[in-house]
């Protein structure tokens, strides 16, 4: 793996290197870590990498790893940058025959999202992006279990995910991880919408299996000054007639990161929390609520069970999760290499076109409610 961003002081950078570490898979062997040569030179000597593989831009290490031999350059590029730099190193790894695992959402806008469908579908490359929160087993046993029809034809789906990190101005501080993400010349048109918003979107359409077909949204800046939406409610229509509701905010004080999911058909149906996540309730109408447990029981899905590592009762959580991206993207790689079709459970990972219906959401989602219309068609 070489990456781009993800230096001193970044977040989300040490989270895909733990997951991409986490099953000896995956090697970080080379790195475009800042912007800035120097914080990148001092980054990579952070990780103990060879100075000759320490890069000052992610161009310089896409052109150097392309020459070096196989067996020795990197296999994939890891994205890890704002928002505003997803597109660019991208584009470049997939031209130059690398493959991609991009954080989420997929690029700048929908325009740059559909040229990255085109490129990899052009050129037959892997690409993963991390929504990470469909790699937990139980979010993988809901959807099994709506899959097979458990509870019927779905009815209705409520996904919600409240936060209240940024309940004060907190961009006018020094946190790097506020001021990039209410700017829209880095996040892009979304703030909350884009940053968690579409984490919530990916959810409900992985667990139920159906794609959001309208919106009726209601997008709120609540903190004075602030230039991107902290604040978001969405009525939402799906495929095949369910209906549902998305809320998603910033700015809901006291929260965490309450991302959770509900899912009900004609018989029953479940209920999911991200703060919880080895639990899973399944309830079915006239009978009592059923509770699912990570590693417990001979009702868990495959897939279920090969999202999961340690024995029951042993907490697996938020960095799993996201491994689980890495590892059946890294299967998927391997696969190819090996001149074999992957199999469905090692393709189990969001991809390049999840993201463009990210990017589209997001849009439809700001046109709407800038607009007077009432439904706008995703």
């Amino acid at each position: 793996m070489g990456m781009v961003g993800g230096g001193r002081g970044a977040f989300i950078g040490g989270v895909h290197r733990f997951a991409a570490a986490l099953d000896q898979q995956i090697e970080l062997v080379c790195g475009a870590f800042s912007s800035n040569a120097e914080k990148s030179r001092l980054s990579g000597e952070d990780f103990f990498l060879p100075a000759d593989r320490v890069y000052g831009s992610y161009e310089e290490m896409i052109r150097t790893e392309k020459g070096l031999p196989e067996g020795k350059r990197m296999d994939f590029v890891s994205i890890v940058t704002p928002n505003h730099v997803h597109f660019g190193p991208a584009k470049m790894a997939l031209e130059n025959g690398f493959h991609v695992v991009c954080d989420k959402p997929l690029a700048f806008n929908v325009d740059e999202a559909r040229q990255l469908v085109d490129l990899v579908e052009r050129t037959g490359l892997t690409f993963a992006l991390t929504h990470n929160y469909t790699g937990y087993p139980m979010v993988k046993q809901a959807r099994d279990m709506i899959a097979r029809g458990d509870f019927g034809k779905v009815r209705k789906i409520v996904v919600e995910y409240p936060q209240g990190w940024l309940s004060t101005k907190l961009e006018d501080t020094d946190s790097k991880q506020a001021s990039w993400r209410v700017d829209p010349e880095k996040s892009g048109m979304g703030g909350a919408m884009g940053d968690i918003g579409t984490h919530a979107e990916n959810l409900a359409e992985y667990v139920s299996g159906l794609h959001v077909t309208e919106v009726c949204a209601e997008l709120t800046s609540f903190v004075e000054g602030r230039r991107l939406d902290d604040d978001a409610n969405i009525l939402l229509r799906f495929e095949e007639g369910a209906k549902g509701v998305l809320h998603c905010s910033q700015i809901a004080a006291g929260e965490e990161n309450g991302l959770n999911i509900r899912v009900w058909g004609e018989t029953g149906g479940i209920e999911w929390h991200q703060m919880e996540p080895n639990t899973l309730l399944v309830k079915t109408h006239g009978e009592p609520t059923k509770v699912f447990r990570t590693g417990v029981g001979s009702e868990l899905t495959e897939a279920a069970q090969r999202a999961t590592r340690i024995p029951a009762g042993h907490p697996e959580g938020y960095l799993e999760a996201f491994a689980n991206i890495y590892r059946n993207f890294a299967d998927t790689v391997r696969a190819g290499m090996a001149a074999r079709e992957a199999t469905a459970a090692e393709r189990d990972f969001p991809t390049v076109r999840d993201g463009l219906r990210g990017m589209r959401f997001v849009e439809v989602v700001v046109e709407n409610s800038r607009g007077d219309q009432k439904w706008s068609k995703v």
